[in-house]
């Protein structure tokens, strides 16, 4: 093999001019002599063949122009994890003319003499808590016991689009970094052999993990979960992961799970993970996601699933019926809840009207699509949800006197809570139902019955007046009517929720 070219190079990550990639054929391409490397890009457009030429089949591709042949001068394979920490920030050693050494801290020189300018360049590295070598072209951890020895204070990571390639090779970086908390692994294509999990205090103090678009398994996630013993969050959008089966002596310590953009997710997927005791936080956008179902209670009831969820992202999914609303007031602790770009949600649908449906539909939620559910909206949107559907309440069975009050179980399957509201504010009133009248000034019209009490024998007066008309302006027309001074009348209303009349009654009498 060439003096440029691993040992190990099959399956090896590579960056060609910000291009990756990954090495599926190392050897010749005849008629060309010299060696090639067949390279299948993660960008299928980069490439222009399948790994054949001329009828040859030298390796496969996932894409019919994913894969390309370049000289091994064209490949760059990568620097080790130290080596891209100093080229990243600027941490490196130089010496002058006249012997003494320098130190080059970001773009700024420091003089210093002999063993001292080891000791402070060494210092620097020493103190680094949070890296970030993001796309540096990471392939390796270098040579064992180095990172331990340079940097053992590391505490957070960011090692994304970088090019390892095993999980061997990000066990040898953190075995070194005892105190590390939290790396991030997206855009790494990794391989996980099955040889055994990490050991346990290989991740002993990691509590966030980052493994977005890294092709991980979910039984790969369940074999290598053995070693991360305290783990808090873990991220795994974009891996096209079926959950397969249930954690049953792994992730128990998970407070966060994201599992955007997978495969689409089913009730026996989620159900799966539904006895993680203690998430909290659960990211299922764009999941293609149709319906949701917490099948263990009824109509009223709480599920078992799902003990400890507060934060529930269901954005850009294909919901579209309320029956999937009404099944996560069943959540026992679900304070927060982000359910944007749905069909249920879309299309020409009113947003605040969308927004006060759901907040009617699930009683304890404090937060959604990340705005604060203030006293007043929920008050307002449970008594909204109360008089729109109150007209079909009443078809179904719904009466205002308790003992009358049967709706069926139609309604009450869309409308778990309605009965709950009723109990809260009171069974809606004929009056409330009524449906609006178009706006004409006949319809803005009150109809009042005035009688005077001074002299009961006298024809009560029945008068249209407009709502808007003040009590002056009432006196003011009575005055003209009755041949009184307006400064002699009192009035006194009385309503019909409160007497047998079927009109509202104005009473008065003169001044004595």
């Amino acid at each position: 093999m060439s003096d440029s070219v691993p040992s190990d190079v099959i399956g090896r990550r590579i960056d060609v001019n910000g291009e990756l990639g990954t090495v599926r054929y190392f050897g010749d391409v005849p008629p060309v002599k010299g060696p090639w490397i067949g390279i299948e890009w993660d960008n299928p457009q980069r490439g222009k063949h399948d790994g054949s030429h001329e009828g040859t089949i030298y390796f496969k591709c996932r894409h019919p122009t994913g894969g390309s042949f370049i000289r091994p001068n064209r490949v760059n394979f990568g620097v080790d994890f130290l080596t891209a920490i100093k080229n990243r920030y600027g941490l490196e050693n130089t010496k002058e003319e006249d012997g003494n050494e320098m130190i080059v801290i970001g773009n700024k020189p420091v003089e210093t003499v002999g063993f001292d300018s080891i000791k402070k360049f060494q210092s620097q590295l020493n103190r680094l808590q949070e890296v970030s070598v993001w796309s540096s072209a990471v392939s390796c951890a270098g040579n064992k016991g180095e990172i331990a020895q340079t940097c053992p204070n590391i505490r957070r990571i960011d090692l994304s689009k970088n090019l390892l390639s095993s999980w061997n090779e990000v066990i040898s970086i953190a075995a070194q970094l005892k105190y590390l908390e939290v790396l991030n692994l997206s855009e790494n294509k990794l391989k996980f052999p099955y040889d055994s999990p990490s050991p346990s205090f290989t991740f002993s103090a990691l509590k966030v993990l980052v493994l977005n678009r890294t092709g991980i398994t979910w039984t790969e996630v369940l074999w290598c979960a053995k070693g991360w013993p305290v783990l808090e969050e873990l991220y795994l959008a974009s891996n096209d992961i079926i959950i397969s089966e249930r954690p049953t002596d792994t992730l128990q310590t998970l407070k966060l799970l994201d599992l955007s953009n997978n495969q689409p997710i089913d009730g026996d997927q989620l159900f799966q993970i539904a006895y993680l005791p203690r998430l909290e936080q659960l990211i299922l956008s764009d999941n293609r996601i149709s319906a949701l179902h917490f099948p263990d209670a009824g109509i009223g009831c709480k599920t078992s699933m799902f003990p400890s969820l507060q934060y529930l992202v269901i954005n850009g999914n294909q919901i579209s019926q309320w029956s999937s609303i009404n099944e996560l007031d069943k959540l026992q602790s679900l304070q927060s809840l982000s359910c944007t770009q749905n069909p249920l949600t879309g299309g020409n649908k009113e947003p605040q009207t969308i927004r006060q449906v759901i907040i009617a539909k699930i009683g304890q939620l404090k937060i959604l699509n990340k705005c604060e559910i203030l006293p007043e909206e929920r008050r307002g949107a449970e008594l909204d949800y109360r008089k729109t559907f109150g007209n079909e309440w009443k078809k179904a069975g719904g009466h205002q006197d308790p003992d009358k009050n049967k709706p069926n179980n139609e309604f009450i399957t869309a409308h778990p809570r309605y009965q709950l509201l009723c109990l809260k504010y009171g069974a809606p009133e004929d009056g409330e139902l009524k449906p609006q009248q178009p706006f004409m000034l006949k319809n803005q019209l009150l109809t009042l019955t005035i009688k005077c009490l001074n002299q009961p024998d006298q024809k009560a007066l029945v008068k249209q007046l407009p709502e808007s008309m003040t009590i002056q302006k009432v006196k003011g027309l009575l005055s003209r009517l009755l041949k009184v001074p307006g400064s002699e009348l009192r009035l006194s209303y009385e309503s019909p929720k409160v007497s047998s009349s079927i009109r509202p009654i104005i009473k008065f009498c003169p001044s004595l």
